[in-house]
């Protein structure tokens, strides 16, 4: 048996290198292409086929791509095997080019290939997302075209295609149908269901697949259960707020029933949305009863309760989280701080988000890059000039390249916004209020007179006055 010369004994034959500037450059057209491939000195292989497409995949649009296989597959004919086929279709559905899956899914039933359960998956997700669900069904259902089992791979992919983008019911269709050929897979699949509705944010369909789970002896492990209590948690914060915790709390004891202990992840799904209802105390009483439980929180635990605390003007309470963040040793990412700081600017707090900043130093978190072209722009606007241009002088001794203008160091470009003063003036509800103008002394006077309002029920009509006779 032959092995196939490594990649890079393929990119050191002669001709593969101008093979790959014609299909990557973008000049010309697609005719011109195929004929200058007809005139390329290069001997065409299948691996050559498939390197020139690993290759070219990234730099070529996929209109040339797309010429140059099936150029490729005239030319070497039955010598391309469906292996290599294969692989050009999931670039092809990588690249969310589905006209050019069409085309070769076409070709590839035409000349009675064979289609790859695993390629079949990358199709039906890319169908999928593609807002094209009953084109992914159908092929599932005439798989038996493309010489592809209907087995437990092709029905767990199309499942997991169906439930990533919320269509749930569909999956279970799909499921109802063929029970006999997901032996062994049962876990994943329900899993993949139950995140289905989640998706929708159907609490009502989670909970009944849940207990279907039980009642089929499917173990319940955590994932479930926090996908579960994402789908109730925002169910919560659209309907009544003020059952989160309640609600959070009761499936919660019902986990323990199953001895499974929350995780940060599930403390960390109920702080998302008490954050995002600015509920500050609750939000402090469960990241205290987290503590206390033996859960150590992570890194996301602290962005959402020190965001919530700097969103709701509770500063010093957020530095104090901070604080305690830096005690249990944790590092945060840079993303961390890029938020956070965000947050402090968007609340007119820049010293606040400068002294963050200085933290974010000391750490080792890196690229600072974001954070100057945040703050540099917002000390201009405040007005203050001399700080915005000492941290544009840091960022360029430190070589960061910055993405905000060099114009914000200039006054006379730069808008600057002062501090708003507060209008003490008398504010008129009822538009049909009088407002009268007196002068006492040197000063002007505005008074609010209410109008006159008559009964008109107790009113009584004027009789109309006779006329003298005349005389």
């Amino acid at each position: 048996m032959v092995t196939p010369p490594p990649t890079t004994a393929l990119q050191n034959l002669p001709g593969f290198q101008e093979l790959c500037s014609l299909v990557s450059t973008p000049i010309g057209g697609l005719n011109e292409l195929e004929l200058s491939l007809k005139k390329c000195e290069v001997h065409l292989t299948p691996s050559i086929v498939v390197e020139v497409v690993n290759h070219c995949k990234e730099e070529a649009s996929t209109r040339r791509l797309l010429r140059f296989f099936t150029w490729s597959c005239k030319s070497l004919g039955s010598a391309l095997g469906d292996k290599d086929f294969n692989h050009a279709i999931r670039v092809f559905a990588e690249k969310k080019d589905h006209r050019a899956v069409d085309i070769l899914l076409a070709d590839l039933r035409k000349d009675q290939r064979v289609l790859e359960a695993q390629t079949f998956g990358t199709v039906a997700e890319l169908f999928v997302k593609m807002g094209r669900e009953d084109d992914a069904l159908g092929i599932f259902k005439n798989l038996d075209l493309f010489k592809c089992a209907q087995d437990r791979m092709t029905v767990t992919a199309i499942v997991n295609a169906l439930c990533a983008k919320g269509h749930a019911r569909g999956a279970e269709g799909v499921v109802y149908h063929h029970k006999d050929k997901i032996s062994g897979a049962e876990s994943c699949v329900y899993r993949s269901i139950l995140y289905g509705w989640s998706v929708q944010g159907n609490v009502k369909e989670t909970r009944r697949l849940l207990q279907e789970m039980k009642s089929r002896k499917i173990t319940l492990d955590l994932y479930c259960f926090n996908t579960y209590l994402r789908c109730l948690c925002e169910y919560k914060l659209k309907k009544n707020p003020s059952g989160l915790v309640p609600e959070a709390l009761n499936v919660f004891m019902e986990m323990k029933t199953y001895k499974i202990t929350p995780n940060s992840i599930s403390y960390n799904v109920l702080l998302s949305c008490l954050g995002r209802t600015r509920r500050v105390k609750e939000s402090l009483r469960i990241f205290d009863s987290m503590r206390k439980s033996g859960c150590a929180p992570d890194w996301v635990t602290y962005y959402l309760l020190i965001r919530v605390l700097y969103l709701t003007g509770r500063f010093g309470k957020g530095n104090q989280i901070l604080e305690l963040m830096a005690e249990d040793g944790l590092e945060p990412p840079a993303k961390f701080y890029h938020d956070l700081i965000g947050v402090l600017c968007g609340v007119e707090r820049v010293n606040y988000a400068l002294e963050l900043f200085g933290r974010m130093k000391k750490s080792s978190a890196d690229n600072y890059g974001p954070v100057y072209d945040v703050l540099i722009p917002k000390f201009y606007k405040c007005g203050e000039f001399e700080k915005g241009k000492e941290l544009w002088d840091e960022a360029e001794r430190m070589g960061i390249a910055l993405q905000c203008s060099r114009d914000v160091l200039d006054p006379s470009i730069t808008e600057v916004f002062p501090p708003k003063r507060k209008e003490h003036s008398l504010k008129v509800k009822d538009t049909s209020m009088l407002n009268t103008r007196i002068t006492k002394g040197n000063r002007l006077l505005q008074i609010a007179k209410k109008p006159k309002f008559r009964n008109k029920r107790r009113q009584k009509k004027k009789k109309p006055k006779k006329k003298a006779a005349s005389t």
